[in-house]
């Protein structure tokens, strides 16, 4: 038989941590894009610095020069740090992505063990049903006489 009480249960659990686990995930990909867009603002932020520092360089030649080396170092160090953001961004997906695969397989399995139970349940009252249909009651020659009648013979 089917225990309720523990049924109500599972079923209690699995109503409260559904929500919160998707909410840590939603939480884990929040902070990977702002992760991603910080740094991302970071480079754009630093190159424009550098192409100012460069454009205020440029009237002597040899600083002109350095000011070009500069720019090509900062746009390698920006790139690196999109690059690097970009990666860290797509681990942190994939991260969050195997960690709902593993709770929704957590879940399912909850789910599978009490569809199993409630299936447990559903076979057993179906068996009783088909029991008591096979073997019904033997009517008595009272059942068939009027009301009145049954009244009469019942306390003789």
């Amino acid at each position: 038989m089917v225990d309720r009480n523990k049924l109500g249960e599972l079923v209690a659990q699995l109503r409260m941590s559904i929500p919160q686990e998707i909410h840590r995930a939603e939480e884990m990909l929040s902070r990977k894009d702002d992760i991603m867009s910080s740094a991302v603002a970071e480079a754009h932020q630093t190159r424009q610095h550098l192409e100012q520092d460069f454009r205020t360089r440029l009237s002597d030649h040899e600083l002109g020069r350095k000011a070009e080396e500069t720019l090509r170092d900062a746009e390698m160090r920006s790139q690196r740090i999109i690059n690097q953001a970009e990666q860290e961004a797509e681990n942190r997906r994939n991260q969050a992505d195997a960690y709902a695969l593993r709770t929704l397989r957590d879940l399912e399995r909850e789910l599978n063990a009490a569809s199993g139970s409630i299936r447990k349940g559903i076979d057993m009252l179906a068996g009783a049903t088909l029991a008591a249909s096979a073997n019904p009651p033997v009517p008595s020659p009272q059942d068939f006489a009027p009301e009145d009648l049954r009244e009469r013979t019942e306390y003789r």
